[in-house]
């Protein structure tokens, strides 16, 4: 079920940035630690009233600039508002309502989305200053007072937020179709590949931002299953653009991931590895999902007989933080090993939704715990009680244990490990989540 989508946006310096991790809160900090990907992340999960719901920033929008990076922020901001269920607009009280604000909201009502309308840096508590009613002439209903860096105003905001988000809204897809998220950087050849899988030319290559997310979707249906791949083409590398834009574009990938079940990761073979590459790629891990990483134009590469061996070799040194993740190399131009990767996607999907019974889980247990023992500190030893699986999607297992502090980080790996090689969990990242006797 696809999460809904909030975006904030306003012209620069309003205090956008702020809101967002205010919102997004402590989960922010928790994945600043995963491997692959950036700290300055655009896109969030942020919750509310026990409810899960996704979020991004914008760069400023600054309506009629003819600056590069300007003009690119501009686009990207149109493309969260596109593909947002809400949409908070934010001012800043302390300057007061500007020509420019003027303009976005025009840009926001053509847009026909819901708005809330954001006044922040009303950082004094008490009644709302005088100066936050003129803010009623820009034409989209009631302004809230809210104060980014204290918290102020943030829960009747989310509230004004919640009416507008539907939790309930249902994928188009049924269960057995496996929805492929087709994910890299600008100019891999994820159109082509889809083009190529399909059998006809059914995505258009394209550097128009906006296009909405359901436009790019592909059914294919064979031998292998049904699928539905998500093209997250539209969005090119600008040469001259600074790396602060950079990031908006892997924000449809982003989207694209958290709708799939499995994420073809495409890396360009005459390329080889880049740091956006390992963005995307970090989120998938990040997001649970079964990941194969296909490295495309493999027949423009001179070979010789160790040119994919050395050439494996380096990527599972680049991919370390998803190990499980197999590579397939391919060529979308002239459909070389393309047939593969549907019997791969179906396999790696299957593993990613794979439930094991509790009892063959815990006769892997004694015997991993019989070969290896667990480790003790200052005589007292681990025990491990027993384990079970909690979900899947990606499997999860909760360990229950007499001790979380002596559960070592390599003896959870070890465990991984033996838990992969028993029942054979390939392509997909596993989750173990550690419980003292006792704890709920």
């Amino acid at each position: 079920m696809a999460k809904p989508l909030i975006a904030v946006v306003g012209r620069p310096n309003v205090g956008k940035s702020t809101l967002f991790n205010k919102i997004v809160g402590k989960r922010l900090s928790i994945v600043e630690d995963t491997p692959g990907v950036t700290r300055d992340r655009i896109y969030a999960e942020g919750e509310w009233r026990n409810r899960s719901f996704h979020i991004v920033d914008t760069g400023g929008i600054e309506p009629k600039a003819d600056d590069v990076i300007l003009s690119q922020m501009r686009r990207q901001a149109q493309l969260a508002i596109d593909s947002a269920d809400v949409i908070v607009f934010v001012v800043d009280i302390r300057t007061g309502m500007t020509a420019t604000d003027q303009d976005v909201a025009s840009m926001l009502q053509r847009s026909g989305k819901p708005v809330v309308l954001c006044v922040n840096k009303c950082d004094s508590v008490g009644a709302p200053p005088p100066e936050l009613y003129e803010f009623y002439n820009l034409g989209i209903g009631d302004p809230y007072p809210v104060s980014s860096v204290h918290g102020h105003g943030v829960g009747d905001l989310l509230d004004a937020c919640y009416e507008y988000l539907d939790f309930e809204k249902e994928e188009e897809y049924g269960e057995e179709d496996i929805k492929v998220a087709v994910i890299g950087k600008p100019n891999v050849g994820k159109s082509s590949l889809i083009n190529r899988m399909a059998g006809e030319e059914r995505v258009i290559v394209s550097n128009i931002a906006g296009t909405t997310r359901d436009a790019t979707d592909t059914f294919v249906e064979n031998e292998y299953g049904r699928f539905v791949f998500i093209d997250t083409a539209g969005i090119r590398r600008k040469a001259k653009v600074e790396e602060a834009i950079e990031k908006y574009s892997v924000l449809r990938s982003y989207m694209a991931v958290d709708r799939s079940d499995v994420c073809v990761i495409v890396i360009d073979a005459t390329e080889g590895f880049t740091e956006q590459d390992s963005k995307v790629a970090g989120y998938a891990h990040e997001q649970g999902k079964g990941c194969i990483i296909a490295v495309n134009k493999w027949d423009a590469v001179e070979k010789d007989g160790k040119t994919m061996q050395e050439f494996t070799k380096k990527l599972q040194n680049d991919f370390s933080f998803m190990s499980y993740a197999p590579f397939l190399f391919i060529s979308a131009k002239t459909g070389q090993r393309v047939e593969k990767l549907y019997e791969l996607i179906h396999y790696v999907g299957e593993q990613n939704a794979m439930r094991i019974p509790t009892g063959r889980l815990n006769d892997m247990l004694s015997y991993a715990t019989a070969r290896v023992q667990p480790p003790s500190d200052k005589g007292k030893r681990l025990r491990i009680f027993y384990m079970t699986q909690a979900s899947t999607k990606p499997p999860t297992f909760v360990v229950f244990v007499n001790s979380k502090e002596l559960f070592h980080f390599s003896y959870q790996r070890y465990l991984e490990n033996q838990i992969r090689e028993t029942f054979h969990l390939d392509g997909t990242p596993i989750r173990m989540i550690v419980r003292e006797r006792g704890e709920k």
